[in-house]
């Protein structure tokens, strides 16, 4: 598959828009990208995220591939048993976050901490389609061992980059090229 011949929907960490972030950028530089998040409002809300998801979705006349970050994943996990059989082609995720943890966020984060508990527990089904899991072995928001349960439940193909933090512009990763290298190797892996 190729950029042009597929519908890409950014689901986002939440929070105000990074425009330095790699989905950000994805967003300006990819033209059939766009990024789908509830109202500021909704931003806390799982069943708000997993409806816009829904929706969005339903609107696509091309192939779907969803690309996720942080509480973008959880939302993506929880709509995928939602979501009518084919309509994905497959899902990039990045960074996940652990809405199981009590307090995934350090002090320091940008978003509020609690956004994330509307979205416990994480699925731990297997996802419909191929996904792509991509975690770091430093990321605050979600250790390395909940990653891999993740990967393994979700059907996931894995990666753990070392060092990486939460793969957002804070850690270094505002123009990500090794990512959208990486995101293209899936989507010829998708066909």
């Amino acid at each position: 598959m190729r950029t042009g011949e597929i519908e890409i929907l950014i689901v986002p960490d939440g929070g105000q828009p990074d425009p330095d972030h790699w989905q950000s950028r994805w967003e300006r530089n990819l033209r059939t990208a766009r990024r789908i998040e509830p109202d500021e409002e909704g931003n806390s809300d799982k069943d708000r995220w997993v409806g816009c998801i829904i929706g969005t979705v339903a609107t696509c006349t091309r192939p779907v591939v969803l690309v996720g970050h942080g509480l973008g994943v959880a939302a993506i996990a929880h709509a995928s048993a939602k979501l009518l059989p084919g309509s994905i082609a497959g899902a990039f995720l990045v960074g996940p976050l652990d809405v199981d943890n009590s307090d995934p966020r350090p002090a320091t984060a940008r978003q509020d901490s609690s956004a994330h508990r509307g979205f416990a527990p994480m699925p731990l089904n297997p996802l419909p389609f191929p996904s792509r899991l991509i975690a770091s072995s430093t990321d605050p928001y979600c250790s390395i061992e909940r990653a891999e349960q993740f990967g393994s439940a979700w059907g996931s193909d894995l990666s753990v980059i070392a060092n990486a933090g939460h793969l957002d512009s804070e850690s270094g990763h505002g123009p990500w090229p090794e990512g959208l290298l990486t995101f293209g190797v899936f989507l010829k892996q998708l066909g």
